[in-house]
């Protein structure tokens, strides 16, 4: 199942203080870019991002799920409602994640 454009302009919305939010379409699903690297994406109308140790420090409750089968194990984040835990969850990550590879440029581009 392709996730709903109408998902991706919620969470985009909701990470929208940080600025530099981008993202690249993929088979139906986005991957999430912060400052050019790669935090995670959605999948089914599911915001996952990378089981950095990080991430795993700063959310409450962990929930590892697969964002498509024969994928790595990604963090369900859960509460979306919250801009700010949000946008505090990315900048926690940040430091942590591995640069962008050079390719193709975003779709939002």
């Amino acid at each position: 199942m392709a996730s709903d454009k109408n998902y991706l302009a919620f969470i985009l919305e909701q990470l929208s203080a940080l600025g530099e939010i981008s993202f690249k379409t993929m088979m139906g699903e986005y991957i999430i870019y912060y400052r050019n690297k790669i935090i995670g994406g959605i999948y089914d109308n599911r915001f996952l991002v990378k089981p950095v140790k990080s991430a795993i420090a700063y959310l409450e409750n962990v929930k590892y799920e697969l964002p498509y089968p024969s994928a790595k194990e990604m963090i369900l984040v859960e509460n979306v409602d919250d801009k700010e835990y949000l946008c505090g969850l990315l900048n926690a990550m940040y430091d942590e994640l591995p640069s962008k590879k050079r390719g193709k440029q975003n779709d939002n581009q």
